[in-house]
């Protein structure tokens, strides 16, 4: 049984910084895909950030690309995602998510759907 758990969420002032962990059960990070999708009350729900296990591709959105990075720990099988440069627009829920399979993994980020495992979130408020 796959089961994802993130932690690191919290309260930021813009401009600042966090780190966000999902450590993965169930899962190996060498096969199929990972990421965080972000759920803001009243906009679409967004992809974030997708990452091809085999190939280690990566799809960032263009909305986070240059402040957002992607990490794995295999050894931890535990995937991070570092946010820098923090505005109001980031916040929202953030959820781990992952697939078995990772061939249309870019789409299936674009349109933030498709993905078969979930967290259950964490929460992130960007706020002075």
């Amino acid at each position: 049984q796959v089961r994802l758990v993130e932690s690191g969420g919290g309260l930021v002032q813009p401009g600042g910084s966090l780190r966000l962990s999902c450590a993965a059960y169930g899962f190996n990070l060498r096969y199929g895909v990972i990421g965080w999708f972000r759920q803001v009350p009243g906009k679409e729900r967004e992809g974030v950030v997708c990452r091809s296990n085999p190939d280690g591709s990566t799809y960032y959105a263009d909305s986070v690309k240059g402040r957002f990075t992607f990490s794995r720990d295999n050894v931890k099988n535990t995937v991070y995602l570092q946010m820098n440069n923090l505005t109001p627009e980031d916040a929202g829920d953030y959820y781990c998510v992952a697939d078995d399979l990772s061939e249309e993994f870019q789409t299936m980020c674009e349109v933030a759907e498709g993905m078969d495992y979930w967290g259950k979130g964490t929460q992130v408020t960007v706020s002075s």
